[in-house]
């Protein structure tokens, strides 16, 4: 009810906020988020919107990257292999969350704002390591499985652009075709063959 969203408090309310800023976004586009859209679904004062952030831009930077994810490698690095594909999984749940499709609505929008794009990549990717395998693979060439070298901006993006490929081409990838382009792709890429049949 509006009476409880009322009281509701920091990251309590904070995070209603964001979520409604992400779906705004995912169902509107851009063109459409406005601080007047983001309070109404929040069930909020636009003054508690103010009160944070200066306009849409900030607010909106704010809750991707509270939503982002970072991928985790298994401490100790004891598997390579499963580590990239459960960065490309989750680079996968991502992608069909609210904040995935508002980055995805971010960029397909024609008359994207350059400030906007700068700062998703800078406060939000940069943030959470880049890419997600880029993490993985660094934390592994950092323990000696391969040449820290070879984790070039290239090899980084590979397993990304694979999966939304995969996406766009046939739909949501199941593990064995994350497994597919970890071991056709990724880990050849770092000198890794293929896995014993």
């Amino acid at each position: 009810m509006p009476g409880d969203s009322s009281r509701r408090r920091g990251h309590e309310l904070v995070g209603a906020i964001h979520a409604a800023a992400l779906a705004e976004v995912a169902e509107g586009g851009l063109g459409r988020l406005t601080m007047d859209g983001i309070a109404k679904r929040a069930e909020t004062a636009r003054t508690s919107l103010y009160r944070r952030w200066p306009g849409t831009t900030e607010l909106l930077l704010d809750a991707l990257a509270a939503a982002h994810p970072m991928e985790e490698p298994t401490p100790g690095a004891g598997d390579l292999r499963d580590d990239l594909v459960a960065a490309l999984r989750l680079m996968v749940d991502w992608a069909v969350s609210p904040a995935g499709r508002a980055v995805q609505a971010i960029m397909s929008d024609p008359r994207r704002d350059p400030a906007l794009v700068q700062g998703l990549y800078e406060r939000v990717f940069a943030e959470h390591g880049g890419t997600f395998t880029r993490t993985v693979l660094l934390h592994y060439a950092g323990r000696g499985h391969f040449d820290q070298a070879l984790v070039t901006p290239v090899v980084a993006d590979i397993g990304e652009a694979m999966v939304i490929k995969h996406l766009m081409d046939v739909g949501l990838p199941d593990d064995d075709a994350l497994g597919a382009i970890v071991d056709q792709a990724i880990l050849p890429a770092v000198g890794i063959g293929p896995p014993e049949p």
